[in-house]
């Protein structure tokens, strides 16, 4: 089976995008490089383009891509109630034919809305991935508690495992792996390497091999999404080398 790997559009740098003329624009080099498909980065979306996302959806197919949808929104809010936006995130996710919607955890405290949000993925038909962000949210154990309640209340609930994202809250990749790999179901892919106060992403073969290693302790058949910086004067030669890079190990 052919490993399916997406490419984030924010990957290209948001000047990069913007000069393209907006994410659509990236599709025939995204599929020119033999990716399987495209994240659509819902933050880098025009108010026109949230109300043609059909239109986009469109798009995707004709490039015979698949799509999944990022909204930069926590399903939880800071008063530990679910988001109540959700739904309309499914909507959009629905209308651009996604293969799923990929959101922060958010302030998880408790379960007790579960029911609720059960109802929301029923109604939408979507299937929804939880990330670990660069927040104290997205440490290891509050997605761990999280990933353990969705378990025990059988939710169709997956995680998106962002490989660099645990250095930025103090967390072990390793670990974290360790403890989550069985409830992946995206991988974003990224290294990173210290800088100044914080860390930066770079290519996983522009660094020490312990992100490929990392790779190896993950799932191996669920999509993997190239989140790290595609620079280069020849864009789609520069994609293609990591689809294939990420197809193969």
């Amino acid at each position: 089976m052919k490993r399916k790997i997406m490419v984030v559009t924010a990957a290209y740098g948001y000047d990069q995008v913007r000069a393209a003329g907006g994410q659509t624009a990236l599709l025939p080099i995204i599929a020119e490089a033999g990716a399987d498909g495209v994240e659509i980065r819902r933050e880098m979306l025009t108010d026109a383009e949230l109300k043609t996302l059909p239109t986009m959806a469109s798009a995707i197919e004709i490039f015979g891509l698949l799509a999944c949808y990022s909204a930069p929104e926590p399903l939880f809010t800071e008063d530990g109630n679910l988001n109540p936006r959700l739904p309309e995130l499914l909507q959009e996710a629905q209308a651009l034919q996604a293969l799923w919607l990929k959101v922060s955890l958010g302030h998880f405290a408790h379960d007790g809305q579960f029911d609720v949000l059960r109802e929301w993925l029923d109604n939408s038909g979507m299937e929804l991935v939880v990330e670990n962000d660069q927040t104290s949210c997205g440490r290891l154990q509050p997605m761990k508690r999280f990933n353990d309640a969705c378990q025990a209340f059988n939710l169709p609930i997956s995680l998106t495992f962002d490989m660099g994202n645990w250095l930025w809250v103090g967390d072990s990749p390793e670990e974290a792996a360790q403890q989550l790999a069985s409830s992946v179901g995206y991988i974003h892919v990224k290294a990173a390497t210290p800088h100044r106060d914080s860390y930066r992403a770079v290519p996983p073969d522009h660094t020490e091999s312990r992100w490929l290693a990392l790779l190896d302790t993950l799932p191996a058949d669920v999509p993997r999404g190239i989140e790290f910086p595609l620079e280069g004067q020849d864009l789609t030669a520069v994609t293609r080398h990591y689809v294939a890079l990420l197809r193969k190990e």
